[in-house]
């Protein structure tokens, strides 16, 4: 292990370890992404005895700041690209309402056992006497090797005293696409409602690592299939299963939206284009009916979809600002271009859609690619086509006539001082004719000619024109 323990920090902590007589332990994590060659940051030292006291010298050594946190027994300090935290071992011991620990000082063993999985309970000694020494009791290299998840102790009592280790062994297996062991998936499935104990920002904290995953719908299925899903996120359960009438069924929803999710994943990390997937189709259950003669419709799904979005937001305490907004419009308007693909693809229509989108027309385009799913090789083909053929109308209309994030070339104080009104319905009306008409491209999108277009619907419902006109 010594080859992995290059970088000065490790050296200058098992300077220091010699010279206290302290052993001290890199542990966790970045023991785990050695094994998996992934690139980490972020170093959790272990210190048998004081662990606050022993970075309080490596600090005072390195000359940079340190972070204490009594209350937590913990110290930070950032080093070089690195951010290293120190602890003293400790046991824990948790009382059934809450998952916070009784702690007490402990031994390395003591520290190990209380880790939530064998893959994270590696430690590497770096006390010079054992310096780049593995201490692996309870197989993590094995479980590395094999892809599995498993704890270190009774997976029952595991998940029981904390039940957030349920969320992060499935973001785990999901993030790492490992498997979870028998043994512990039977006890996360007997303690999914101990999940109440946890506050909801530390869920959607899991929740949203598992949607930035590479391929999300391995913790989703997961979430699903140990009964968490019900719990946490309800509404997306709801997606789940078909319905026939008549012989006729519809898709599942459900696996409709992970295969959704999986495909706008390998195109954006972006959080909330993922989310703006998860919730696209939202609100089909409470949309769905049976037309005779036509079979299963969702209609107005995207609107009620739209509804629903900040609702979903707050019940999980997701920002209610601008992401919110973003994930809000996408909903809305997710159908919008598959509509167009499906039509004869008019002028009028690129630019109503460039009009709502603004500048997340290409965030909406990244979607609704992404929610082509069917397995027919001859419908990918033509919806792929036709997507093609949306989005070179996209850019020459946009480019002819700047309707991305458009604002009308005459405002509403325009209109009232070119009739002497004040503010009131027939502005209103004439602001919205001269949007109509742009949109519609019945007049170019220019002062000039919104300008005459002005006074000529202004003449039509009685108004006179009594300043000069202002054309610049």
């Amino acid at each position: 292990m010594k080859q992995h323990l290059q970088h000065p920090i490790f050296n200058i902590i098992s300077q220091a370890a010699g010279k206290t007589g302290m052993d001290a332990y890199v542990i966790g994590g970045f023991v785990r992404d050695l094994y998996l060659n992934r690139p980490s940051k972020d170093i959790d030292v272990v210190v048998i005895g004081n662990g606050i006291a022993f970075a309080e010298l490596i600090a005072s050594q390195l000359k940079v700041p340190l972070s204490v946190f009594k209350n937590f027994g913990t110290a930070m300090l950032r080093y070089h690209d690195l951010e290293i935290e120190f602890v003293g071992a400790r046991k824990e011991s948790y009382r059934a309402e809450s998952r916070k620990p009784i702690v007490e000082n402990g031994t390395l063993e003591d520290d190990q056992k209380r880790r939530d999985f064998t893959i994270n309970a590696l430690a590497i000694a770096l006390h010079p006497e054992q310096f780049g020494q593995l201490i692996d009791p309870f197989g993590g290299i094995n479980d590395l090797q094999n892809k599995l998840i498993r704890t270190p102790l009774d997976p029952v009592e595991t998940f029981s005293d904390d039940p957030l280790r349920i969320m992060r062994a499935i973001r785990f297996a999901s993030q790492l696409n490992f498997n979870i062991d028998e043994t512990a998936l039977a006890a996360i499935k007997t303690n999914t409602n101990r999940i109440g104990i946890v506050s909801q920002e530390r869920i959607t904290d899991e929740l949203n690592k598992i949607i930035l995953s590479a391929k999300p719908s391995v913790g989703f299925e997961l979430l699903f299939d140990t009964g968490l899903l019900k719990v946490i996120f309800p509404q997306m359960v709801d997606l789940y299963g078909v319905e026939f009438i008549k012989g006729k069924g519809h898709k599942d929803n459900f696996y409709h939206t992970l295969q959704v999710l999986d495909h706008i994943a390998e195109t954006t990390t972006d959080l909330w284009l993922r989310w703006a997937a998860i919730l696209h189709d939202i609100a089909k259950p409470a949309t769905k009916r049976f037309e005779e003669g036509h079979g299963w419709t969702f209609h107005g799904h995207e609107d009620k979809g739209a509804r629903m979005v900040p609702k979903i937001f707050a019940q999980l305490k997701l920002p209610l600002n601008e992401k919110m907004k973003l994930v809000q419009k996408l909903v809305q308007l997710h159908l919008r271009p598959i509509v167009l693909a499906q039509d004869i693809i008019t002028d009028s229509a690129v630019r109503r859609l460039l009009f709502e989108a603004g500048d997340d027309i290409d965030s909406l385009m990244l979607l609704c690619k992404a929610d082509i799913t069917t397995k027919n090789e001859y419908k990918i083909k033509k919806y792929r086509n036709n997507f093609e053929l949306v989005q070179q109308k996209l850019k020459q209309v946009e480019e002819r006539d700047k309707i991305r994030n458009w604002q009308p070339p005459v405002s509403g104080l325009d209109i009232m001082e070119l009739f002497g009104i004040n503010e009131g319905r027939e502005v209103g009306i004439i602001k919205q004719k001269i949007r109509e008409a742009i949109l519609e491209g019945e007049i170019l999108n220019s002062r000039e000619a919104a300008i005459d277009y002005t006074i000529k619907k202004g003449q039509e419902i009685g108004l006179k024109v009594v300043a000069n006109r202002k054309s610049d």
